[in-house]
């Protein structure tokens, strides 16, 4: 499990990480959203020891990293894929982590398997593509068999196998009862594997939820109906923790807390007929887009995007135009 309380981190007069409090719980996928400049990589370092906070404090397992006795045993983590020597072979590399936690040579093999880099084991990690790069980064972050593994931006650079793989693996890691915390501008992945979201923006958390909540709260189970009775209707949909809204004269209202299907049954049940029922669709990505767009401090001009979208350049829309 990872705590942190009022964490908070300042470079000079920049406050990169303002007060947060979250727990990422083992057994689940945690996602960790936020648009570029949002302190996510600054928080990630303090969990890993790499940054000193300002203020406040954050733990894994109860304990500061810098105090747990064999720590790549504790945490696996993968936050820069380049951060080996280039003259070394991916099984070098490993094995010199290895040993300074006393880990058996096997299970070098193992992680080297599990990640798919049999065929290039023995070549210099120099020479590695970017999705091979991380495919090695995330084969160290798992090499001590850790409870608790942070992933930034694992699946930069993999093709769809890889992002497949990585999908996989982080469902799996979760089902075995460890703490998954990863950060990812893929809105589309986030949505298919983590189980909850911890949003932040300008340093600040935004939203401490899972994915459905936040979806709802853009309006995401909004369903639209259109009946002759639209009165009568509301007074057979009103219930707990069901909202329903219309206006005076008109056909047409906005339920949620209640299903297309379920709004169906009970319009048909008391002869209510309808002339419309759908659901609004609302992606992660656009629920993201809609909490987070007063905490955006990149922001690319409109004739860019448009161009971007005209060549029809398939971009991620949380990093089209903005700096790194």
């Amino acid at each position: 499990m990872i705590e942190a309380r009022q964490l908070t981190k300042r470079y000079g007069e920049k406050t990169a990480v303002d007060g947060l409090d979250f727990v990422v719980r083992p057994g689940t996928v945690t996602g960790f959203l936020g648009p570029n400049g949002a302190g996510k990589s600054t928080t990630m370092r303090m969990v890993v020891g790499l940054d000193a906070p300002t203020s406040g404090s954050v733990t894994v397992n109860g304990l500061p990293y810098a105090r747990h006795r064999a720590p790549l045993q504790e945490v696996g983590a993968l936050l820069e894929a380049r951060s080996i020597h280039p003259g070394r072979s991916a099984r070098n590399h490993l094995r010199a982590l290895a040993l300074t936690h006393g880990i058996p040579r096997r299970r070098v093999d193992e992680v080297i398997e599990l990640a798919g880099l049999e065929s290039v084991a023995g070549k210099r990690a120099g020479a590695f593509s970017l999705g091979m790069g991380q495919r090695l980064g995330i084969a160290a972050a798992l090499l001590g068999d850790p409870q608790t593994v942070i992933l930034d931006e694992p699946v930069n650079g993999l093709d769809p196998e890889g992002v497949l793989w990585i999908r996989n693996l982080l469902t799996s890691l979760a089902e075995e009862g460890r703490t998954v915390f990863v950060s990812s501008h893929l809105m589309s992945e986030m949505a298919l594997v983590a189980d909850h979201l911890i949003v932040v923006g300008r340093g600040r958390l935004l939203a401490d939820t899972t994915v459905r909540d936040l979806v709802r709260r853009a309006g995401g189970d909004t369903v639209h109906v259109a009946t002759q009775d639209p009165a009568r209707l509301r007074d057979v949909l009103t219930g707990p923790d069901v909202d329903v809204t219309g206006h005076i004269g008109s056909e047409e209202l906005e339920v949620t807390g209640l299903s297309a299907r379920e709004i169906g049954l009970k319009a048909a049940e008391h002869g209510i007929a309808l002339f419309e029922l759908s659901t609004r669709q609302v992606s992660l990505e656009q629920a993201f887009m809609d909490l987070t767009k007063d905490a955006v401090e990149y922001h690319g001009s409109a004739a860019a995007a448009g161009t971007a979208q005209g060549t029809g350049t398939a971009q991620d829309t949380e990093t089209l135009g903005r700096t790194a």
